[in-house]
Protein backbone atom coordinates (compact mmCIF):
# COMPACT_ATOMS: atom_id res chain seq x y z
CA UNK A 1 0.00 0.00 0.00
CA UNK A 2 2.79 2.49 0.78
CA UNK A 3 3.70 4.59 3.81
CA UNK A 4 0.80 6.96 4.02
CA UNK A 5 3.24 10.13 5.00
CA UNK A 6 5.02 9.66 1.27
CA UNK A 7 2.38 10.94 -0.89
CA UNK A 8 2.46 10.04 -4.58
CA UNK A 9 3.76 12.51 -7.13
CA UNK A 10 0.83 14.36 -8.91
CA UNK A 11 2.70 15.63 -11.57
CA UNK A 12 5.26 13.65 -14.33
CA UNK A 13 8.51 15.45 -15.57
CA UNK A 14 9.05 16.52 -18.84
CA UNK A 15 11.30 13.96 -21.09
CA UNK A 16 13.61 15.94 -22.27
CA UNK A 17 14.66 18.19 -19.29
CA UNK A 18 16.57 20.66 -21.26
CA UNK A 19 14.76 21.56 -24.24
CA UNK A 20 15.48 25.74 -24.80
CA UNK A 21 11.51 26.36 -26.32
CA UNK A 22 10.07 24.15 -23.78
CA UNK A 23 11.79 25.89 -20.37
CA UNK A 24 11.13 29.67 -21.96
CA UNK A 25 7.39 28.68 -22.36
CA UNK A 26 7.52 27.67 -18.96
CA UNK A 27 9.81 30.60 -17.45
CA UNK A 28 6.89 32.88 -19.14
CA UNK A 29 3.75 30.71 -17.22
CA UNK A 30 5.57 31.06 -14.12
CA UNK A 31 6.12 34.84 -14.50
CA UNK A 32 2.30 35.57 -16.15
CA UNK A 33 0.92 33.29 -13.27
CA UNK A 34 2.99 34.20 -10.23
CA UNK A 35 4.42 30.92 -9.63
CA UNK A 36 7.20 29.69 -7.56
CA UNK A 37 8.33 26.31 -9.71
CA UNK A 38 8.50 24.48 -12.50
CA UNK A 39 7.04 21.87 -10.48
CA UNK A 40 3.33 23.65 -10.56
CA UNK A 41 3.31 23.90 -13.90
CA UNK A 42 4.05 20.13 -14.88
CA UNK A 43 1.06 19.70 -12.46
CA UNK A 44 -1.50 21.55 -14.71
CA UNK A 45 0.14 20.19 -17.60
CA UNK A 46 -0.80 16.68 -15.84
CA UNK A 47 -4.10 17.62 -14.67
CA UNK A 48 -4.96 18.74 -18.46
CA UNK A 49 -3.38 15.61 -19.95
CA UNK A 50 -5.37 13.46 -17.93
CA UNK A 51 -8.74 15.07 -18.77
CA UNK A 52 -7.29 15.32 -22.30
CA UNK A 53 -7.09 11.52 -22.27
CA UNK A 54 -10.23 10.43 -20.73
CA UNK A 55 -11.46 12.43 -23.42
CA UNK A 56 -10.08 10.53 -26.23
CA UNK A 57 -10.81 7.19 -24.81
CA UNK A 58 -14.30 8.41 -24.48
CA UNK A 59 -14.88 9.45 -28.28
CA UNK A 60 -13.33 6.13 -29.20
CA UNK A 61 -15.91 3.88 -27.19
CA UNK A 62 -19.80 3.01 -27.50
CA UNK A 63 -22.31 1.86 -25.18
CA UNK A 64 -23.97 3.20 -21.93
CA UNK A 65 -20.89 3.24 -20.11
CA UNK A 66 -19.27 5.68 -22.33
CA UNK A 67 -22.35 7.81 -22.62
CA UNK A 68 -22.28 7.55 -18.67
CA UNK A 69 -18.88 8.60 -18.32
CA UNK A 70 -18.48 11.24 -20.77
CA UNK A 71 -21.24 13.12 -19.22
CA UNK A 72 -19.28 12.80 -15.86
CA UNK A 73 -16.22 14.54 -17.20
CA UNK A 74 -18.17 17.13 -19.17
CA UNK A 75 -20.53 18.02 -16.18
CA UNK A 76 -16.90 18.06 -13.90
CA UNK A 77 -15.22 20.19 -16.17
CA UNK A 78 -18.21 22.59 -16.64
CA UNK A 79 -18.23 22.47 -12.65
CA UNK A 80 -14.72 23.75 -13.24
CA UNK A 81 -15.50 26.63 -15.53
CA UNK A 82 -13.19 25.21 -18.28
CA UNK A 83 -16.23 24.39 -20.58
CA UNK A 84 -19.57 25.88 -21.78
CA UNK A 85 -22.58 24.55 -20.64
CA UNK A 86 -22.84 22.81 -24.23
CA UNK A 87 -19.09 21.62 -24.49
CA UNK A 88 -18.74 18.43 -26.13
CA UNK A 89 -16.09 15.97 -25.81
CA UNK A 90 -13.97 17.73 -28.87
CA UNK A 91 -14.39 20.96 -26.64
CA UNK A 92 -12.37 19.23 -23.76
CA UNK A 93 -9.55 18.32 -26.37
CA UNK A 94 -9.37 22.03 -27.64
CA UNK A 95 -8.37 23.27 -23.64
CA UNK A 96 -4.99 24.33 -23.01
CA UNK A 97 -2.37 24.90 -20.08
CA UNK A 98 -3.68 28.52 -19.73
CA UNK A 99 -7.34 27.59 -19.56
CA UNK A 100 -6.48 25.69 -16.32
CA UNK A 101 -4.13 28.27 -14.72
CA UNK A 102 -6.84 30.30 -14.97
CA UNK A 103 -8.95 28.35 -12.97
CA UNK A 104 -6.06 28.50 -9.53
CA UNK A 105 -7.24 30.04 -6.86
CA UNK A 106 -4.47 32.17 -7.04
CA UNK A 107 -4.98 33.85 -10.41
CA UNK A 108 -8.55 34.27 -9.58
CA UNK A 109 -7.72 36.62 -6.55
CA UNK A 110 -5.51 38.47 -8.55
CA UNK A 111 -8.23 39.06 -11.23
CA UNK A 112 -10.77 40.03 -8.68
CA UNK A 113 -8.17 42.61 -7.72
CA UNK A 114 -7.95 41.24 -3.91
CA UNK A 115 -4.19 41.47 -4.84
CA UNK A 116 -2.18 44.27 -6.80
CA UNK A 117 0.14 40.90 -8.44
CA UNK A 118 -0.30 37.10 -8.64
CA UNK A 119 2.56 36.54 -6.01
CA UNK A 120 0.93 39.03 -3.57
CA UNK A 121 -2.06 36.85 -4.41
CA UNK A 122 -0.07 33.73 -3.62
CA UNK A 123 1.18 35.07 -0.44
CA UNK A 124 -2.46 36.29 0.67
CA UNK A 125 -3.82 32.83 -0.02
CA UNK A 126 -0.71 31.36 1.81
CA UNK A 127 -1.09 33.14 4.69
CA UNK A 128 -4.61 32.74 5.40
CA UNK A 129 -6.56 35.81 4.42
CA UNK A 130 -8.57 34.75 1.75
CA UNK A 131 -11.94 32.65 2.42
CA UNK A 132 -13.67 31.10 0.49
CA UNK A 133 -17.81 30.14 1.15
CA UNK A 134 -16.84 31.20 4.82
CA UNK A 135 -13.99 28.39 4.43
CA UNK A 136 -10.51 29.51 4.69
CA UNK A 137 -7.91 28.21 2.00
CA UNK A 138 -4.62 28.00 2.23
CA UNK A 139 -4.10 26.31 -1.07
CA UNK A 140 -2.72 28.55 -3.97
CA UNK A 141 -3.35 25.65 -6.61
CA UNK A 142 -6.98 25.25 -5.38
CA UNK A 143 -8.65 24.96 -8.94
CA UNK A 144 -11.74 27.07 -8.06
CA UNK A 145 -15.43 26.17 -9.21
CA UNK A 146 -17.66 28.03 -10.94
CA UNK A 147 -20.01 28.38 -8.77
CA UNK A 148 -17.32 29.49 -5.88
CA UNK A 149 -15.62 32.22 -7.82
CA UNK A 150 -18.75 34.84 -6.31
CA UNK A 151 -17.67 33.63 -2.84
CA UNK A 152 -14.13 34.53 -2.89
CA UNK A 153 -12.64 37.15 -0.29
CA UNK A 154 -11.02 38.19 2.87
CA UNK A 155 -11.43 36.67 5.86
CA UNK A 156 -13.34 38.64 8.43
CA UNK A 157 -10.41 38.76 10.79
CA UNK A 158 -7.91 39.82 8.35
CA UNK A 159 -6.48 43.13 8.23
CA UNK A 160 -6.96 43.37 4.59
CA UNK A 161 -10.57 42.96 5.26
CA UNK A 162 -10.80 46.01 7.58
CA UNK A 163 -8.53 47.94 4.76
CA UNK A 164 -11.45 46.78 2.36
CA UNK A 165 -13.98 48.34 4.69
CA UNK A 166 -12.38 51.73 4.94
CA UNK A 167 -12.19 51.78 1.49
CA UNK A 168 -15.74 51.78 0.33
CA UNK A 169 -17.04 54.19 3.40
CA UNK A 170 -14.20 56.47 2.14
CA UNK A 171 -16.07 56.27 -1.45
CA UNK A 172 -19.63 56.89 0.16
CA UNK A 173 -18.75 59.51 2.74
CA UNK A 174 -17.24 61.30 -1.04
CA UNK A 175 -20.39 61.04 -3.05
CA UNK A 176 -22.60 61.72 0.28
Amino acid sequence: MGDPRRHRKKYSTPRHPWEKSRMDAEDELLRKYGMRRKREVWRAETVLRNFRRQARLLLSASGAQAEREAGQLLSRLRRLGLIGSEGTLDDVLGLSIEDILNRRLQTIVHKKGLANSPRQARQLIVHGHIQIGGRKVTVPSYLVTAEEEGKIGYVPDSPFARGSERVGEAKASEEG
